[in-house]
Parts: C-alpha cells; structure tokens; sequence
C-alpha cells in the first residue's frame, strides 16, 4: 500500500473512532441541530398515539397543524417550511425518553414539543437537560415540572394549563357549593402517578381552605389504563361520601363513569371532575351522569364569542375531529414557537429560541382578555381561561360557567410556592 494510501486509511480509521466515541457520548445527531439553519425546519413531538388515551395525542397533534399549516401554507419561516416528526411513546415514561433522543439524533429536530402526559413529561425534561434544544411541554399539569427551582430547565417551558392554578380556581368553586349543599364529607379518586396525586391533593387543600367543613373520608388511587374499576367504585361508595372528586381523565374517565352508572354512584353524591369538560369524552360516555360539574377543558362557547367559535370550526374542518384542552394548549406552543422564530430569524439555537420565548404574550381566544403570557420567573404559562361549570350531556356541554380571576390565584400561588420550598 502506498503512503497516501496508508495515510487516508489511518485518517478513515480516525474518523470511524470518533464517531465510535460520539455514539457512546449520545452526541451523534448534534451537529443537525447546530448546522441544521437551512431546509425544513423540523420540531419532533413525542406523545401518546395508542390505547385508550389516543385521544391526548390526536387531539395534540390537531392543536400544533392547525398552526403550523397556516405558517406553512404563507411560506414558513424565511421560506424554511415547518415539519412535524411525530411519534408514540405509548404511554410510557421510559419510552417518552427514547422517542425525544431519537427525534433529536436520528431524525434531526432541532425542537421539541412534548406532547406527552406527566407520565412522560418528567423524563423527557431530563433529556432535554441533557441536550439543550428548545422543548414546550403542551400536556402536563403536573405542578412541579416547571414550579419546582431543582427540576427547572432553562430551555424548557410549559403552555399547558398547571396544576396549582386550577385547583385554587376549581377549589373555590367547589367550596361554594360544598356550603350551599351542606357537602362536609369527601372521597377522591384520581389516576396512581404524579399528575393524579398533586392534582387531588391541590385540589382538596384549597376546598377545604375555603370551606373548613370539607374533610377527606376516603382516597382511591387506580392504575393509569386499569381495566377494571369494581373495587373503586366500591370504595367510593361505602365512604358514604357527600362528594367525591376525580382526576381521571380520557379514556380512563369514560371506562370509569360506564362502570359507575352500573352502581347508581352519581346519584348517591355529588361529584367534581375536572377532566369531564373535553370533546371524546363526553362524546364516549354511554350513560351521562346529570348533576357532575367539570373544570374549565375546551370548549366552544367558553368565551362566547366570534374568534372561539371561527377556531373551532376551522379545527374541525381540517383536522376532522373535534378540539380538546390539549388542543389548544398545543394551539399556543405552536404559535409561541412561531413567534419565535421569527424573532432569531430562524435560528433553532435552543438558547436564542428560550430567550425569544421566556416572558412572551400572544393574542389568543383561549386568554382572560383575550391573551396568555409565559411567565418568565418559572417558565409556565398564566392567564389562560380557568373556571368550573355543570356538565351536560348535549351541546354546549357545559352550562353556568364560572371563569376563575387570576388576582388571587397569583396571590395563593406565592403561598403554596412558599410552603413547597419553591419560592
């Protein structure tokens, strides 16, 4: 072999052991996201697309190309049309982990919208610790992932709706009929993971820090996609309860309240779902429960007016399907993404992309007064509609909605953050 021969197989073998290197380090897949300013712009969405809880991730995916294709459609950004990369994490944190690495390594995105439930949100934050591209986390309520300092991520934020903020409003709420109805004793049944036990404890501390006659008598924890729910019912109704609260949600909630009817559960107590209110799951209910109130999800005619009503029609002409709560907070991460963007003129650097991002307001329906804001202090979105109303069966599906002023919910934030070590 000559010597240019021997020096380009020495230089080959030099680059095949760095790339060896750059494999094991998790690094391969890097270099598309700080050359990767030209061509689509790709933004990989982790989420749930199987089993019983679809819905989450249909109804994710309808709120982001309902933004995204209008972008597209006038020429993208700069003239760099916008391409989602969407996978299934089925559910799984572990899953959640590797789809977000794969998106980023292998298929080249250079952001990522975690349209996963707090199941997986939890782990794809810490890949996104890792690797540093921007991420929005579209889905979890969880409270903690942005309110807590020691999880924070500086270049991840949330436009899904947080956990404190509507327990304080939906607290509030309960209270009040708690003391017009004489409802003292309380069971709670809520999903077994992070989400459904901050959820329910938030939302019992604050009935019972509006009405100090409100006490918990009994909790039910079922599995996420348990299949069976006897024994909860069970349960629930030889607590005897006055009221009962539940943050079950999709699929979960409708199995759920099918199994309950076959008991009579609703019409021994009165009953507060917070995640009742979304299109697919009234749709699925085989039996309606009258007299359930259910927090504020999505819904047409909350606000009543021209903007939310154009919105939802258009959503369901073009993706074919009705909108949820996920819809719309998908709806705002997109439309924060775009925002910024064009404020880096395209440049998909997670840091520039967060600094765009971090204290933004946009113009958006699905605001008190007509806008949100990300708040810059912990990253999470504030000013979105918040409220509780009675459940129907039937169109509009939510009747005597209440919205929920934020003044004191900031307040009791600060509050809660404090007693947390948050703040």
């Amino acid at each position: 072999m000559s010597s240019i021969g021997s020096r380009r197989s020495a230089s080959r073998r030099q680059i095949l052991k760095g790339a060896g290197v750059l494999a094991m380090t998790g690094v391969v897949g890097t270099p598309a996201i700080v050359k990767g300013q030209s061509g689509a712009i790709k933004i990989g969405v982790p989420t749930v697309l199987s089993g019983r809880v679809a819905i989450l991730g249909q109804s994710s995916v309808g709120g982001l190309k309902v933004v995204f294709d209008k972008v597209n459609e006038a020429g993208g950004i700069n003239g760099r049309k916008i391409e989602l990369v969407v996978r299934d994490s089925k559910g799984a944190p572990q899953e959640a982990a590797k789809v977000t690495r794969d998106l980023i390594n292998n298929d080249g995105c250079q952001i990522i919208i975690d349209a996963e439930a707090s199941s997986g949100a939890f782990a794809v934050q810490e890949v996104i610790r890792e690797i540093g591209v921007l991420c929005i986390h579209s889905n979890s309520e969880t409270s903690s992932l942005t309110a807590d300092p020691k999880l924070h991520v500086p270049t991840a934020f949330r436009t899904a709706r947080q956990g404190i903020h509507d327990a304080i409003g939906g607290g509030d709420y309960a209270a009040k009929i708690a003391k017009a109805k004489g409802l003292k004793k309380w069971a709670t049944c809520s999903p077994d993971y992070a989400y459904g036990r901050s959820n329910t404890a938030e939302f019992m501390e604050y009935a019972k820090h509006f009405d100090g006659n409100i006490q918990v008598v009994e909790e039910s924890w079922p599995k996420l996609f348990q299949p069976d729910y006897t024994e909860v019912v069970t349960k629930v109704l030889n607590a005897k309860a006055d009221a009962m609260y539940s943050a079950l949600w999709g699929g979960d909630l409708v199995a759920f309240i099918d199994q309950a009817n076959l008991y009579g559960l609703f019409d021994k107590q009165a009953s507060f779902m917070v995640n009742l209110g979304d299109y697919g799951v009234v749709d699925q209910v085989k039996q309606f429960p009258q007299g359930v109130y259910s927090g504020g999800r999505y819904n047409r005619t909350v606000p009543p007016t021209k903007e939310n009503e154009d919105w939802y029609q258009n959503y369901v002409k073009t993706q074919k399907h009705k909108p949820t709560n996920w819809s719309w907070e998908n709806d705002v991460a997109a439309q924060m993404v775009v925002e910024a963007l064009k404020k880096t003129n395209g440049d998909t650097n997670g840091k520039k992309l967060a600094e765009a991002i971090k204290g933004m307001t946009i113009k958006t329906q699905f605001g008190v007064g007509g806008s949100v804001t990300m708040r810059a202090e912990d990253n999470t979105l504030v000013n979105y509609i918040i409220g509780y109303g009675l459940s129907l069966s039937k169109e509009p599906y939510i009747a005597d909605f209440q919205t929920s002023p934020w003044e004191p919910i900031y307040e009791l934030e600060k509050q809660w953050k404090k007693k947390q070590g948050y703040a």
